[in-house]
């Protein structure tokens, strides 16, 4: 990694410089994935003359490596004709990424740019709607029929392994391309050259195309399939997703629920080859919507202003009280986000979550109350301490509560969970924390 750090250090140097000849061997020293990683760090600028500092074949393989957001920057600054070459290159799933990630202009030149084959191919996938599986599957597969034998299967599997996907699972299919099973690639080699697939295959797990891609690469990984069939719903075969997709789609996903999380929208490139201006304007909404938001509580000490000056110490713990509650209503949030991703929890599991999620929340509201008491009866007095004890039980009951029904509500109506997890929980259990402390606090010191 040090080695690393020092040549690109180097290299950004040698490009500052002008000396493209130096900087041309320390790319020659670099595997394709340390080159990937030099490019994504680098500014836009930078990153378009490290590539054209690449040899042709050492080019596509870096490009089939970068993140399409960064393919999309690339484009811009390379010349038409080679990025005609590259976008000719790159599997179908592939080329609609990066169709995403460019003007619509420049996305009609590059398919315009194919050839008739690939082009009928990639407009297909196109058709799908962004977020469905049908835009992440490959067309370019290896199939076999139930009634071939193991020798036919294999020919073609020799004939079409260059340019398939894979070729280590092999979906089973009818005349009709219907799927009717899957076999594994080291039965049929193990197998005798007279004998029928249909002896050999499984029933094969599938996804529709329209299906969520989330949720079929969440199937294909949990499951550990090599690959998992696309289907229509007539059951016919239109592609695969493979593992390694799979697992690119759940990290894709997990960085956009980690950022929405904390109050942001993802990045969709790496972090140094982002503009400042980006960054801003993918944290500014939201700081905006929580900025309003937190107008409530606000509102809520002006309604009990009153009660603060005739027992000024109870400001003191307002920080403690809003904080445990958002913590609580967070910690819950996150676990029932989870849930719901890993298929744990579905949504008519929502009287489920809300029964066990309460007993949660009162079971350390208990425990945090109790320490509270304590400790605020023997630094101020009894009533005091009965007060805290009594809010952070009420306040950690109703925050885990909140918590775990806010994803439940979120993927009821449509919307990420993760939207509705830190930021807008830690607000409504904020203002409805301060809500239920002065509620308690006038009941029992009858202020």
């Amino acid at each position: 990694m040090d080695d690393l750090i020092r040549v690109e250090n180097e290299l950004n140097q040698a490009i500052s410089a002008g000396d493209l000849v130096h900087a041309s061997r320390l790319l020659d020293d670099l595997s394709p994935r340390e080159v990937t990683e030099v490019i994504e760090r680098s500014p836009q600028s930078k990153a378009a003359v490290t590539y054209r500092l690449l040899a042709k074949g050492r080019a596509l393989e870096v490009f089939e490596f970068l993140d399409p957001a960064v393919q999309g920057d690339l484009v811009h600054a390379l010349r038409d004709d080679e990025v005609a070459s590259l976008f000719q290159e790159l599997d179908p799933d592939d080329r609609a990424q990066l169709i995403d990630e460019v003007p619509a202009v420049v996305a009609q030149r590059l398919i315009q740019g194919l050839n008739p084959k690939d082009r009928v191919i990639t407009n297909a996938i196109l058709g799908y709607r962004s977020g469905s599986v049908g835009r992440r599957m490959s067309p370019e597969y290896v199939h076999a029929h139930p009634d071939e034998t193991v020798e036919a299967t294999m020919v073609r599997v020799q004939q079409k392994a260059k340019d398939a996907e894979t070729i280590y699972t092999l979906p089973v299919t009818d005349s009709a391309k219907r799927l009717v099973g899957i076999v594994s690639l080291r039965e049929v080699i193990a197998s005798e050259p007279g004998t029928l697939i249909s002896e050999l295959m499984s029933e094969a797990e599938h996804a529709l195309a329209t299906d969520s891609a989330e949720g079929a690469a969440r199937t294909c990984a949990d499951h550990e399939y090599l690959l998992l069939p696309i289907v229509d719903s007539e059951t016919r075969l239109l592609g695969i997703l493979t593992i390694d997709d799979a697992h690119q789609i759940l990290r894709d996903a997990e960085a956009e629920d980690v950022a929405r999380a904390g109050g942001s929208e993802p990045l969709r490139r790496p972090y140094l080859s982002t503009s400042v201006f980006s960054i801003a304007r993918s944290r500014v909404v939201w700081l905006l919507v929580l900025a309003v938001s937190a107008l409530l509580t606000v509102q809520v000490l002006e309604v009990f202003e009153a009660t603060l000056e005739q027992k000024v110490v109870l400001a003191l713990f307002i920080p403690l009280l809003t904080g445990t509650g958002g913590n609580t209503g967070s910690q819950a949030a996150t676990t029932i986000t989870r849930a719901l991703a890993v298929g744990d929890v579905r949504t008519s599991d929502v009287w489920l979550v809300l029964f066990r999620e309460i007993r949660v929340g009162a079971m350390l509201g208990l425990l945090l109350g109790s320490l509270g008491f304590v400790l605020a009866s023997l630094v101020y007095d009894v009533p005091t301490g009965t007060v805290i004890g009594l809010t952070l039980l009420c306040v950690c009951a109703m925050a885990a509560t909140v918590g775990g029904a806010m994803p439940l509500i979120a993927k009821t109506i449509r919307v990420d969970p993760a939207v509705f997890s830190t930021p807008f929980i830690t607000t409504f259990c904020d203002a409805t924390g301060l809500l239920i402390y002065f509620t308690i606090a006038k009941t029992v010191l009858g202020i």
